[in-house]
């Protein structure tokens, strides 16, 4: 098991935890100096957890949302995923985003986010003159899994720019 040293930087901060024995990440808890913030429609706020951490050399940590105010009240980190490196001793905090019409509000000590600390894959780039055929080629967004039919279906059910 890989240890993570936390450091609360306020008494009231909330040591990461999880939900069940089986879940891959833990929460991430507000800490901040009112009782809540607002966050106003399609606008991004740092929040600050109040925690600093260790994370051990050769792993990093990964920000994700959390299902539950992602799916109800359409708030997310604002960079879809946050990393975290192994170097950084600064006060973890959240860039949310709030992808709703409506002002949400986050209160202090409500769960705004989830870790998972992960291993660092070491690779390096090598450049190459050239690199090796596959089936997909130089096929790109959405080329991947699809059958030309389906595509071709879909394009013919979609509305063109001009009827948005």
């Amino acid at each position: 098991m890989v240890s993570v040293k936390v450091k609360k930087l306020r008494q009231d901060a909330k040591i990461p935890s999880f939900g069940s024995v089986d879940a891959a990440c833990a929460d991430l808890s507000a800490c901040i100096d009112h009782d809540f913030v607002t966050i106003a429609p399609h606008t991004t706020r740092k929040i600050g957890t109040g925690l600093a951490m260790e994370i051990p050399r050769g792993y990093s940590g990964n920000i994700f949302a959390r299902s539950g105010i992602s799916s109800d009240r359409y708030l997310r980190p604002g960079n879809c995923v946050g990393k975290i490196d192994s170097d950084y001793r600064g006060e973890i905090k959240v860039a949310v985003h709030n992808d709703s019409d409506t002002t949400q509000i986050v209160e202090n000590g409500e769960r705004i986010a989830q870790i998972e600390v992960v291993k660092k894959l070491e690779y390096e780039f090598v450049p190459a003159d050239k690199l090796s055929e596959t089936d997909r080629g130089d096929g790109g967004f959405g080329s991947s899994g699809t059958k030309e039919v389906k595509k071709k279906k879909k394009r013919e059910q979609e509305p063109s720019y001009d009827e948005w």
